[in-house]
């Protein structure tokens, strides 16, 4: 038997106290109910005997009443199958004692005997043995009321005839009740399967929806190549005729000898330079070599630093941004790939820090190398994340943003960009005060 196969059937066992503890709770205030019901054939076939066994029927129902409270205990409620069997044996010493105190084999009452018999074969989640010995149990008290009977036993053959009848009704009822188990096992079993199944599906779904993230993303990158590809040629060209007529004009003596236009012409020639930069970073998607190893190129992580400032300078609005970097920066890897880590952190932490009113808004990069790896920590004095979702911002499509505004798939994609260089994206935060993001990069060897 495997180890999921035991597991199985413990977790069937806790599973079937829980439905014996129900059924035996409804058949026991059924049982109740049938055995004060009782009192109208006692009326009806021995009304000489009726006070007697309606007292007797109440004691019976009584006791059966203590049993079932008692499996609202906790030691009833681990041993509701013994409790169950113990007052379900009542009602039969009940009769097999009415069959003593009637005609014995010529009583009518050995038909409640089997009636109860085949009910708790059919009613109750009783196990074949148990049922077996329950039917035992009422083979055993027909026998002895019958032999006891005041005047013994009249009629042989017909006492015979009973407790054959009696037997076969325990034996069919045991044979029942096994297939019943077997069949209710597998009921559950196959539920089991479902169930996993199910999980496995939702595991594959929510795998193909962060692949699907990342294939956008990718779409995007490429996207962004293609137009940066085109911005190199359209855009270069008449930038750089702008920057050289700036430079001419700068010289002319109208200009020198006014501040206001030196002031002016410097200004476009910044703007223009800044344009120049930004076309640079969008080279990084431009050339970016599809399917290229994570960690085959080295690039240095300040100048990714920088590309992504520029590139995310729109959210940055506002913000202040400071870093604190070694010397050298250099490591192996994805530079775009980075760049686009980097903008997401930005971009979070920026939004965060606008929503929530954040005053004096701020962000530090700081970097140090750490057995061979560039350790990077984006830190920023915004609200914080909240613990319980601190540990599930790296899930696919888990967001705190208005629908609307965000696919819940940057985090998860910078995990695995991080991931994929060999290192790990990790969180920390602190409600109200401060959150900081934390990742590493391999060193040029």
């Amino acid at each position: 038997m495997t180890s999921s196969l035991v597991g199985l059937r413990s977790t069937y066992r806790e599973e079937l106290r829980d439905y014996r503890l129900l059924c035996s709770k409804a058949g026991g205030l059924t049982v109740i109910a049938l055995v004060l019901m009782g009192m109208a054939l006692d009326y009806v076939v021995y009304p000489d005997q009726q006070k007697t066994f309606a007292l007797v029927r109440m004691a019976t129902s009584a006791a059966i009443g203590v049993a079932l409270l008692s499996l609202y205990t906790q030691t009833g409620r681990r041993h509701v199958q013994i409790i169950t069997f113990c007052w379900l044996l009542l009602p039969q010493v009940m009769i097999s004692w009415m069959i003593y105190a009637t005609l014995g084999e010529g009583s009518l009452f050995y038909a409640g005997l089997m009636l109860t018999i085949f009910a708790v074969g059919i009613l109750f989640p009783s196990g074949a043995w148990q049922t077996l010995a329950f039917g035992f149990a009422t083979v055993t008290l027909y026998f002895i009321a019958c032999a006891a009977h005041p005047g013994g036993i009249q009629d042989a053959s017909k006492f015979e005839f009973q407790l054959i009848i009696i037997f076969f009704c325990a034996l069919a009822s045991s044979i029942y009740t096994y297939f019943n188990e077997k069949g209710r096992f597998q009921l559950f079993r196959l539920k089991d399967e479902i169930a996993h199944k199910n999980d496995q599906l939702a595991r594959t779904n929510e795998n193909l929806a962060q692949i699907k993230g990342q294939l956008l993303q990718q779409e995007k990158m490429a996207a962004i190549g293609t137009l940066s590809a085109g911005l190199l040629h359209e855009v270069n060209n008449p930038v750089n005729f702008c920057l050289m007529a700036i430079e001419i004009a700068m010289e002319e003596p109208e200009v020198k000898h006014s501040a206001s236009l030196q002031e002016c012409l410097t200004d476009v020639k910044q703007g223009m330079h800044r344009i120049q930069h930004i076309v640079s970073d969008l080279k990084t998607f431009a050339y970016r070599k599809p399917g290229a190893a994570a960690d085959d190129v080295p690039f240095l992580f300040e100048k990714a630093l920088d590309s992504s400032i520029r590139l995310s300078a729109h959210e940055l609005r506002g913000v202040t941004l400071t870093r604190e970097l070694p010397a050298d920066t250099l490591v192996l890897g994805d530079e775009a790939a980075i760049i686009g880590v980097l903008i997401n952190l930005f971009s979070n932490a920026a939004l965060a820090m606008h929503k929530a009113g954040t005053a004096s808004p701020q962000i530090h990069v700081s970097a140090h190398w750490r057995e061979e790896r560039l350790h990077v920590n984006v830190r920023d004095n915004g609200p914080g994340i909240a613990a319980e979702h601190l540990a599930r911002v790296f899930e696919p499509f888990f967001t705190t943003r208005e629908v609307g505004q965000g696919l819940g798939l940057g985090l998860s994609i910078s995990y695995a960009v991080i991931e994929r260089h060999g290192g790990t994206l990790f969180a920390e935060s602190q409600l109200g005060e401060w959150t900081a993001f934390n990742f590493d990069l391999p060193r040029v060897e």
